[in-house]
C-alpha cells in the first residue's frame, strides 16, 4: 500500500567505478519491509526506489572496472539505485559474477541471506571447524545460508524450525539435529546431542 509505480529519468554510469546492471531478478528481504516500515536504523531520503538483492546482465561498466564486463551475469547488494526497477547502479565492490548453474531468480536471492550468514559465524562468532553451533531459526533464508555455510566450513550443526517439512529442509542442507523451537523438550533435545556438554555457538 506504500509503494508506487513511477517511470523515472535512465541511469547512467556517473563514475569510473560503477556498473550499470539490467535487472532481472529481485530478492524481497525483512530489510525491505523494515525500510518501507520506517523502522530501519538506515532510511533513504523519500521518494526512492526500494530493493536491496537483484540478480541480472551487466550492460555498462566505469572506466575502471575490472571485475565484471558488459554481458556478464551478475547478482549484488547495496545497489546505489534500488533493485525493484529494471535497471540498477552498483559501485564495482558490490557486484558479483554468477555461477552458470545458478538461475538469475536464485541469484537473487543471494546476498543478504548469505552475507548476512557469513558474517555472524565467522566475523562475529569466529566458528571454527569441529565446533557446534546451533542455527535457531534454521528453515528461514540466512538460518539455511548459515546451515550450508557451516557444515561447508566442517562445523557440527544443529537447526531449529517449526514446520516438519523446514525442519526436513534443514536436515536435507546437512544439519545432524533439527528441532522444534516450539516443543518445550526442544532445548534438552540438543543438550542431550551434545553429551550434556552444550553447544559453541548459537
Amino acid at each position: 500500500e506504500v509503494l508506487i509505480l513511477q517511470t523515472v529519468d535512465k541511469l547512467e554510469i556517473q563514475t569510473a567505478t560503477q556498473v550499470l546492471v539490467n535487472l532481472r531478478a529481485a530478492g524481497v528481504n525483512p530489510v525491505d519491509t523494515y525500510i518501507r516500515a520506517g523502522t530501519y536504523g538506515c532510511l533513504p531520503q523519500l521518494p526512492y526506489t526500494p530493493g536491496t538483492d537483484g540478480a541480472g546482465i551487466v550492460v555498462a561498466v566505469g572506466e575502471a572496472v575490472r571485475r565484471v564486463q558488459v554481458g556478464d551475469r551478475v547478482y549484488g547488494g547495496w545497489p546505489l539505485t534500488g533493485t525493484y526497477a529494471p535497471l540498477t547502479l552498483y559501485e564495482e565492490d558490490w557486484v558479483y559474477p554468477l555461477p552458470p548453474e545458478i538461475s538469475l531468480e536464485q541469484g537473487a536471492g543471494i546476498f543478504i541471506p548469505y552475507s548476512t550468514a557469513h558474517r555472524a559465524l565467522f566475523d562475529q562468532a569466529q566458528a571454527r571447524a569441529g565446533e557446534t553451533v546451533l542455527i535457531h531459526g534454521a528453515t528461514g533464508a540466512v538460518g539455511l545460508a548459515a546451515v550450508q555455510l557451516a557444515v561447508e566450513a566442517g562445523l557440527r550443526v544443529m537447526g531449529t524450525g517449526s514446520t516438519e517439512a523446514g525442519r526436513a529442509l534443514v536436515k536435507a542442507q546437512g544439519a545432524e539435529v533439527v528441532v522444534n523451537h516450539h516443543d518445550p523438550d526442544g532445548p534438552a533435545q540438543i543438550l542431550a546431542a551434545t553429551e550434556d556438554r552444550g553447544v559453541d555457538i548459537i
